[in-house]
C-alpha cells in the first residue's frame, strides 16, 4: 500500500489564502495525498491540483432531513470528495460525539461511498493512569460493533494522541509504533484483512519529524493539522512518507 497523508485545515483559510496554498502544491507519485477542507472551500477546492484527494472535517450520522446545519455523505459526494474525517478529539471533546455517533458518522460514510479516517487516541491523563490500549479498544469496539467485520476493512484509522494535537509536542517514533501496532493487532482479531487498513498518525506531524514517524512498521502515513496549512511544509512531509 502507498502511504496516505491527509491534511486537516480544521477552521482555517480563506478564498484567497487557499488559493496561495494550493499553488504550493506538488504531485508525489509516490503517495496518496488528501486535503481535508471546511465545508465552504470543497466549491474552490474542487479546481485543485491533480494528484490530490478532496475530504472534509465532519459528515452527518443521517443520510438527509430535517437536520438543520449537517451535511450528508451525499453531498459531500457531489463535491468530489472520496475521505472524510470522523471522530477527531476536537469534535469528540468540544461537539460532543460520542464513541457511537463516531461510529454511525462512520457508517454513514461508508454506505455513501466515502472513505472515514476514524480518529482514536487518548488524551494526556488516560496516557499517564496506563489507559491508552483501554480507551483505544473502547473506540474501536463502537466502530466495530456499528460496523461490523466487512466495513471495517475499507476504512483508514487515525492515531492521534490527544496530548500532542497542537501542542508541539508529538508522541516519539517508539510510542506511535506501539500503539499502532496494537491496533492492528485488534483489527486481526476481528477477522480484519489487517494489511489492507491503513493506519495514520496525527499529532504535531513536522518535516523534523516525519521521516522518523514513518518508518515505524504499521504506521501508513500522517494525519496532519498545521503543518497541512503551509505548503513547504505539507510537501516535505508528503515527500518523507513517499521515502
Amino acid at each position: 500500500m502507498k502511504k496516505l497523508v491527509a491534511g486537516n485545515w480544521k477552521m482555517n483559510g480563506s478564498l484567497a489564502a487557499n488559493e496561495v496554498l494550493l499553488a504550493g502544491l506538488r504531485t508525489v507519485p509516490e503517495v496518496d495525498v488528501a486535503v481535508c477542507v471546511p465545508y465552504p472551500y470543497l466549491a474552490q477546492l474542487q479546481r485543485r491540483p491533480s494528484g490530490f484527494e478532496l475530504g472534509a472535517q465532519d459528515v452527518s450520522e443521517f443520510a438527509e432531513g430535517a437536520y438543520t446545519g449537517e451535511v450528508s455523505a451525499a453531498m459531500l459526494l457531489d463535491f468530489g470528495c472520496r475521505y472524510v474525517i470522523v471522530g477527531h478529539s476536537e469534535r469528540r471533546a468540544r461537539f460532543g460525539d460520542d464513541d457511537l455517533t463516531v461510529a454511525r458518522k462512520a457508517l454513514s460514510a461508508l454506505s455513501a461511498g466515502l472513505v472515514p479516517i476514524v480518529c482514536v487516541g487518548e488524551t494526556l491523563d488516560e496516557r499517564d493512569a496506563g489507559e491508552v490500549f483501554g480507551v483505544i479498544t473502547r473506540q474501536l469496539a463502537a466502530v466495530g460493533e456499528v460496523l461490523g467485520t466487512a466495513w471495517l476493512g475499507r476504512l483508514v484509522l487515525a492515531y492521534e494522541p490527544v496530548w500532542a494535537i497542537g501542542t508541539g509536542r508529538s508522541a516519539t517514533a517508539a510510542q506511535a509504533g506501539e500503539v499502532h501496532a496494537a491496533i492492528r493487532s485488534w483489527l486481526v482479531e476481528q477477522g480484519v484483512d489487517a494489511g489492507t487498513v491503513r493506519i495514520l498518525y496525527g499529532g504535531s506531524v513536522k518535516p523534523d519529524n516525519a521521516a522518523e514517524l514513518f518508518s515505524m512498521p504499521n504506521v501508513d502515513g500522517g494525519l496532519i493539522g498545521g503543518a497541512s496549512l503551509v505548503a513547504d511544509d505539507f510537501m516535505a512531509i508528503c515527500r518523507a512518507a513517499g521515502v
